[in-house]
Order: structure tokens, then sequence, then C-alpha cells
């Protein structure tokens, strides 16, 4: 099909379209307004330069290089041609996030940084962003994600023999994959330094690991004392794997665990002193609780309100304290039949398989003892911890790990098809003379 023929069925939809959202735009504009077609759709220049002008404030604001304009341009407006078709098969499968939704994914993001909600949006302001702006965005990612998801998620398996041929040929932890965050002060020395220089530059460096390790706080001693380029970021070296960082450092990160500070390293520039901040991937020790517990529950109804339920609780514990049997009690007072016909019993549960509520009261409890009445969503329960151990599951976490990894590109690579496959079979004329 040509684009004069395409232009041709559409420009009446295309028309309507810009009647219903730009009313006082006549449509002559509209049309000398288009950056390019989408489908159905169109782009807009001043939608492209709106956009445009966000990324260069990103790119600024990063200290990266800037790219010509007219690259820039063109990869942006390539990203938005690829935004629309996915929201329109979106549409066309009827995936949409409601207002609900998206205001209960930014109270979780503010939690996760420690603010409220309304903190939050002051913070977006601060930094210029405004919070439609925010949810807008938000929004259009939970579509793309819940469409990928659709697309590509279900077709992608993972087998066991992957990730066992992972661990054998990438090494039985899968060093490549393991990322240390890394601090680091440098006490640096003159070239050709005299013997005492170097031993009064090792004594700083010994009496400032001796702070650090008593509680002095790192950033700010790298600050004061490192003559390290990254001294006024605190001495952080971010996120490195071994492939990353100073072959110094290797056999001392082996040993380190997070929160250790190192003993002085010399080299010619120095003597170095880092800091385990943080490890994540195969290489870090992975344990479970496991938990053996029971538990009363009073559900609430028309008859049982939260008071009621949470006073039969209370005289139920009162009993067992008296000499009254848990079990017995459990079997013939709990609403939660599946378990009362064990005494209760939920048997060993690990962390994270109940509900929060449930799982914060039984932690804090010493075995066999009864908590107060907790209320969760199922109703009030009385709780007894029976027994509780760590286990040592980093052999399963690293499966896990190198499963996750294998999903996580091969979901890539088959997004790429996809999105590729999409770009190629979609109907799109750019006005190249516009760009």
């Amino acid at each position: 099909m040509t684009f004069l023929t395409h232009f041709k069925k559409n420009q009446q939809r295309l028309l309507l379209c810009g009647a219903l959202f730009f009313p006082a735009i006549s449509n002559a504009e509209i049309l000398d307004n288009m950056i390019a077609i989408v489908e159905d759709d169109v782009i807009l220049e001043n939608e492209l330069e709106k956009e445009v002008s966000t990324i260069e404030q990103r790119i600024a604001t990063s200290k990266s290089p800037m790219p010509p304009l007219n690259v820039l341009r063109t990869q942006v407006l390539e990203r938005m041609i690829m935004d629309k078709l996915q929201r329109q098969l979106a549409d066309k499968a009827g995936i949409n996030v409601n207002d609900e939704m998206l205001t209960s994914s930014a109270s979780d993001i503010a939690k996760r940084n420690n603010m409220s909600l309304d903190d939050f949006r002051l913070e977006l302001d601060r930094q210029g962003i405004s919070y439609s702006s925010f949810l807008d965005n938000m929004k259009n990612e939970i579509i793309l994600n819940e469409l990928r998801g659709r697309e590509i998620g279900g077709r992608i398996k993972v087998t066991d023999r992957e990730v066992e041929h992972y661990l054998d040929t990438q090494g039985k932890v899968g060093n490549d994959m393991v990322q240390y965050h890394l601090g680091h002060i440098l006490i640096s020395l003159p070239e050709g330094a005299s013997s005492s220089a170097i031993q009064k530059g090792q004594n700083k460096a010994e009496e400032l690991v001796k702070k650090l390790r008593a509680g002095q706080d790192f950033s700010q001693a790298a600050i004061a004392e490192s003559n390290d380029g990254n001294a006024l970021k605190g001495g952080d070296l971010g996120w490195r794997t071994m492939r990353d960082m100073p072959t110094l450092f290797v056999n001392e990160v082996d040993k380190l665990k997070q929160g250790d500070v190192s003993e002085p390293l010399r080299s010619p520039s120095g003597f170095h002193i880092i800091k385990m901040i943080e490890v994540k991937g195969l290489d870090s020790a992975h344990s479970t609780v496991k938990t053996k517990v029971r538990h009363i529950l009073i559900k609430t109804n028309e008859l049982v309100d939260d008071a009621e339920a949470s006073k039969h609780l209370r005289e139920l514990k009162e009993r067992i304290a008296n000499g009254d049997d848990f079990a017995t009690l459990a079997r013939s007072h709990s609403d939660d039949k599946g378990s009362a016909i064990k005494g209760g019993s939920l048997d060993w549960v690990e962390t994270g398989a109940l509900v929060k509520p449930f799982e914060e009261a039984m932690s804090k409890l010493q075995i066999n003892e009864i908590s107060e009445p907790v209320q969760t969503q199922f109703g009030w329960h009385l709780i007894q911890v029976l027994d509780r151990e760590n286990l040592d599951n980093s052999a399963e976490f690293k499966k896990n790990q190198v499963r996750d990894a294998i999903r996580k590109r091969k979901i890539e690579e088959e997004t790429e098809l996809w999105m590729r496959k999409l770009r190629d079979e979609a109907f799109v004329e750019i006005f190249e003379n516009r760009l």
C-alpha cells in the first residue's frame, strides 16, 4: 500500500482525530504539524519537540556528551513510534491502568524512597517534574510492561539443563554475575617517596582504618581524607564486578563481607582502603528462616466484630496459660478448618509464605511464646511458635539467580525480535523534511 493510498484511506479519521483532540487547531494546521503517521494515529511536531527537550535535560543532568540534534531527534522519534505501536496493540488487547492502580504504584515508589506521597510530589516539583506527567509516564510503562508480558512472557522457558549448563561453563558461583558496591579512600604518596614518607602514609591509613571500624562515617572520611578522584562522592566507586576493579582489590574483595573495611593496601600511588558496602549476585551466601507455627483464627462477621474476636482470643490465651491445651482449643474454636483439625498447625513455613501482619508478629515470638491477638485480612489470630531454624539455601538461591538471569536474557532477545517485527509490519510514514 502506498503512502498516498493509505493517507487518503485514513484522512477522514485523522482529521476527526484532530477535531476531537485539538478543537482549537484547524485541520490544515494539524496536517502541517504532523511529523509522522503511525498506523491510524499521528505524532505531531510539538510532541516531538517536547520529548526531545526532556531528553536533552536528562542528558545534561547526567553530564553525558550531547549527540547532534538531528541524531537525537531521529532516535527520539523512533522511540515515540514504537511507543505508539505498542499502545495501539495494548488498546486492542484491552490493557488499561485505572487511577487507583496509579496512585497505589506511586505510593509504593514513595515508600521505597522513605517518603510520604505528598513529600514525593514535592520532590518531583523540586526536580521540575509535574506529578501528572510522572503519572502519565508511569501509566505508559505499566501498560507496555503488561503488553510485553502477554506477548512474550508466556513463550519464555528456562530448563533445568540450561541452568546446570550455565553453572558448569561459567564456574560454580558465576563470578561474572556477582556485583560489589565499593567505597574507596586513597592516602596518596609522592612519586619516589622516602621511607619516612611511606611510613607516615601507612600510619595515617592504619589509624583511619581503626576509626572506620569503630564507626566513623566512611563517606565523610573519604571527603576529608581521600586523595582519589571520587573523594567528593564520598569515595563511592559504585557497583563493580571482579572484571571492573583494579587487580589490587580483587583478592581483598573476595575476603570482605558486607560492611567490612579492608586493611590498607599498598600500591605505587599510595595506600588504599576499601569498604564492602553491599554485595549482590550468586556469590552471596543466602539463608532462609523456617518456623514451625500454629494458630487459632476467629473470623469477623455480622455477629462477631473486631472487638468480640479479639476478646475471644484473649480469653483462649488465658485458658492456655491456666493449663488448657492449645491444640484442643484450636480444634474446637478456630475458624481455619484446614489447620483446626491438626490442632491449629501450619507446620513449617518459610519467610515470605504468610501475610505480612501474621509474619511480623510470628517473627517476634520466642519458642513456645503465644502472641496477643493479631489482625490480618482473614480475621484475628492467636499465634504460637513451636520451633525455628535457619537454613542455608545458597545452592538453590544461586540456581534461581541463574534461572532469572537466563530468563531475563531470553526476554531481552525475544523482545527485540518482537519489536522489530511489530515495526516492520506497521504502516509508518515519516515526514523527513520536518525532522
